[in-house]
Formats: C-alpha cells, structure tokens, sequence
C-alpha cells in the first residue's frame, strides 16, 4: 500500500472530513428530503447527523478514498480494469469505496454476491493491512453505507427533482431497496431515529414508489415451499420476506403410506388435497389476501412480492399450495412468476 501520496493536491479538500460529511448529508436533506415531500424534525435530524458524523470520524482515516468508486467508472480492457474518474479522491477511510461500490444502485447487486465480494475485499485487505482488524472495519462499514446512499440520493434529487432530468429519477428505485434491506437487516451501533423515520417514510411514499425502476415492467412474484422445520426461505430482494402462510393446520398426505413418496405436484396427492373442503377455503383466504396485494404492488409500481407455504416437511401441502398460487397468478397481466419448492431443490441437488 502506498504511503507517498500528496494529499496536498486533492481538490477541493484533501480529507474526507466533518465539512465533506456535512456536504452529503446536507445535499441530502435539502435536494432528496425536501424535494420529495418526506416530513422530518430539522433540529432532530441535525442532532442524528451530528451523531452520524462523529461515528464516521472514529472509524481509521489514513488511506485513499477514491470518493466515486461505482460501476460505471470501473472500465475493461483486454479482461483488466481501469478506473477513471478521481476528481473527488482525497484521504478517508476503507469502507466508504467498498460501499460505494457494492450499493451502487443501479447496479442492484444481489445481497448474496455483495457479501461474497465484501468477504473477498476483507480477505484481500487483510493481505497488504497490518494489523488487519476485520470486526473494527464491519464496525463501521453500513454506517458508511448509509451515508454513500445518501449522497446518491441527492444527487438524484439535485438532478431530477430540481433540475427536471427525469432519467436520474430512475435510479431511486433501486436505492430504496438498498435502503430497505438495510433497515431490517442491519442494526448501526448509534442513535438516528429521526434519520430512520425518514427512510420509512421514503419507502411508504407514493411520491417515490411511483419512480418505476424498468418503465412500467412485470411485478416479479417469487412463490416459496418450504419446511418450518427448516426455517423461512430467505429473501433476497430486501423486502422483509413477503407473506407467509402456514400449512400444518390442513390435512397431511404424508401420513398416508400411499403418498410419501409422492409430493404436492403428483396426481394423487393433487386430487387427495382438492378433495379436502378445508384446503379450498384455506386457498380463498389465501387468493383474496394475495390478489389485493399483487393489485396494489402494479399500481405503485413495485417489483417484487415474496409469497411463502410452509408445512411440515415441505413436500406434500406447501408444494400443492404454491402450485395452485402459481397457477392463478401466472393468468394476470403483467406478472411474473418465479417458483421455487426448497426442499425438494435440496433434495434433487
């Protein structure tokens, strides 16, 4: 790692520091907060911003920050990259690049490729950073996170809300389900609940979820099977995981010698369960529920419901009732359905 670079140089500032962190927070609050109709508390969010910003500045400051690591400044020649685009690079610290980089939005990296790539980052840094402290740096790594989302924000705010480029406008979407997985699957080690309401009220407003991230695209339906015995499938596109529907309670094929080695997509396991009164007026509940959902997610544009079955082995009920969901929504307009039966693909794998 080099340690002769003259910082002197960088413009406008040669740290990332207090002002540069008040610069996006504040681009922020006034081109994406304000802009987009999203109530807050200004002296509360002052006060999480001032938290905020201590926080970042406790975490090691001495290296290289690139400043604008996204995707689109990452160029391939003869199978290498190349990086352009330094104008804002300047000294800081190692997880804002990194941040930058996976949750950049309109790359809509998948939550399981973004950790893979982190884990491989970390494993790398560990190599030429001695001593290499991986706990400290996830320690401060989402908080970096939020704060690269937020600056994206407002320049997406800046760009499309004040200066009328509707295309910047498109990227929104993706950084709201950046923000979504973020808000119910990591936990910062500092207070900003007024910050944290902010982003909620991003995410229910009606303002930005009618910014369609693919122009009016499919609502993608993901339709799980699964065993409880086995946990909840996960769910990857940061929703929170979708509906869950419980199984147990119907009449159980797998008791019966005849049908345990079928499952819920063979003939006789099918016209077993269509037989039982019970597993019609289970499946209305279910329609009705699911209908008025897939209805209200077209309307406001949203991308992706996760509807999951679970029963207890996973083969027999939640197979046949993901099939009879499947079934119904593929004859919608506009939908798009992606099933999988997870303990059955285990098996098979």
């Amino acid at each position: 790692m080099r340690r002769d670079l003259d910082y002197g140089v960088c413009y406008p500032r040669g740290r990332f520091d207090r002002q540069s962190i008040a610069w996006d927070l504040n681009y922020f609050k006034y081109y994406f907060l304000r802009l987009a109709s999203i109530p807050f508390n200004e002296q509360a969010l002052e006060d999480d911003f001032e938290r905020l910003t201590e926080f970042l500045l406790s975490a090691p400051q001495d290296y290289f920050l690139y400043r604008d690591f996204q995707s689109r400044n990452v160029m391939l020649l003869d199978g290498l990259p190349y990086f352009v685009d330094y104008q804002g690079g300047r000294k800081g610290a190692l997880q804002y690049d990194i941040a930058s980089l996976l949750y950049d939005a309109k790359a809509d990296l998948p939550q399981d490729l973004r950790q893979q790539l982190l884990d491989y980052y970390l494993d790398q840094l560990s190599g030429c950073v001695r001593p290499f402290d991986r706990e400290g740096f996830l320690r401060f790594y989402y908080a970096f996170v939020y704060v690269r989302i937020m600056q994206a924000l407002g320049a997406y705010g800046f760009r499309g809300f004040y200066e009328r480029k509707p295309h910047f406008l498109q990227s929104v979407p993706y950084a709201l389900k950046n923000l979504r997985w973020l808000l119910h699957n990591v936990k910062l080690p500092i207070a900003i609940p007024t910050l944290l309401t902010a982003f909620h009220n991003m995410l229910a407003s009606e303002k930005l979820l009618n910014l369609s991230p693919t122009g009016g695209g499919p609502l993608t339906v993901r339709v799980f099977s699964f065993s409880f015995h086995r946990g909840l499938p996960r769910d990857e596109g940061g929703n929170g995981g979708g509906f869950v529907f419980d199984g147990r309670s119907l009449p159980n094929p797998g008791r019966e010698d005849r049908f345990k080695m079928l499952t819920g997509r063979d003939a006789p396991v099918i016209d077993y369960l269509n037989q039982q009164e019970s597993v019609h007026q289970f499946l209305a509940s279910v329609f009705s529920l699911v209908d008025a959902s897939v209805q209200e997610y077209q309307r406001r544009g949203f991308k992706n419901l996760m509807v999951s079955f679970g029963c207890t082995g996973g083969q027999h009920r939640s197979v046949f009732l993901a099939e009879q969901l499947a079934k119904r929504l593929r004859e919608r307009n506009g939908v798009e359905v992606v099933i999988h039966h997870r303990e059955l693909e285990n098996a098979a794998g």
